[in-house]
């Protein structure tokens, strides 16, 4: 099986009640067929006519129903790492760059769900870079530097998950602004993964 067809079935199979939500909540502002999940033909555009806000499909949906939960479990473990004494100073800045980053981008997506009438998905499963809830024990748990380098370590997963969703989004997506997000996300995290390696080779 294809490896990136096999990634986008698992990635369907982590959110909670997805599919009913989308197939719903598409189906009200798009008037289309492309309203489906993942799988689906996503080879059509709107016309220069068809509001942007109303041009959405199914890759976009899924796009931002995952990334909210994504966006939040970044910034718990940013707010764990800045709760801690002892770490190091810049591994702090980063963490406060993500949670400014991230938090207006989870306000952006919750206002486009709801404009799409659509409501937020369930929690994610471990998975597209998402930690486990051993994960998140073990940096909660962790102390100064070592909490730091644990919060390097997690967030470069993390990171990488965010951006094969957001690589798949710019393939597969339609909307405009869903698309130059997901380019956000590849720019600015890609950038992100490259300080926190050389990071960790200074702690």
């Amino acid at each position: 099986m294809n490896a990136r067809i096999f990634s986008r079935k698992v990635r369907t199979s982590m959110l909670v009640a997805v599919p009913l939500v989308l197939a719903l909540g598409l189906a009200g502002c798009t008037g289309n067929s492309d309203a489906g999940m993942p799988g689906t033909e996503h080879g059509t555009h709107p016309s220069a006519s068809t509001d942007s806000a109303s041009a959405v499909n199914s890759a976009d949906a899924m796009f931002v129903t995952m990334m909210i939960p994504h966006h939040q479990q970044a910034i718990e473990m940013s707010d764990m790492l800045l709760g801690k004494t002892g770490a190091d100073e810049q591994v702090r800045a980063l963490a406060r760059r993500v949670k400014d980053a991230q938090g207006p981008e989870i306000e952006q997506m919750e206002t486009w769900l709801a404009e799409w009438n659509m409501e937020p998905a369930g929690q994610m499963s471990h998975g597209d870079g998402m930690m486990s809830a051993d994960d998140m024990e073990a940096l909660e748990a962790a102390q100064g530097n070592d909490a730091a380098r644990l919060y390097l370590e997690q967030m470069i997963v993390h990171h990488e998950g965010a951006i094969e969703m957001a690589e798949v989004q710019l393939e597969e997506g339609r909307n405009p602004d869903v698309v130059a997000l997901a380019q956000a996300v590849v720019d600015t995290q890609a950038a992100e993964i490259a300080e926190m390696r050389e990071l960790l080779t200074q702690l």
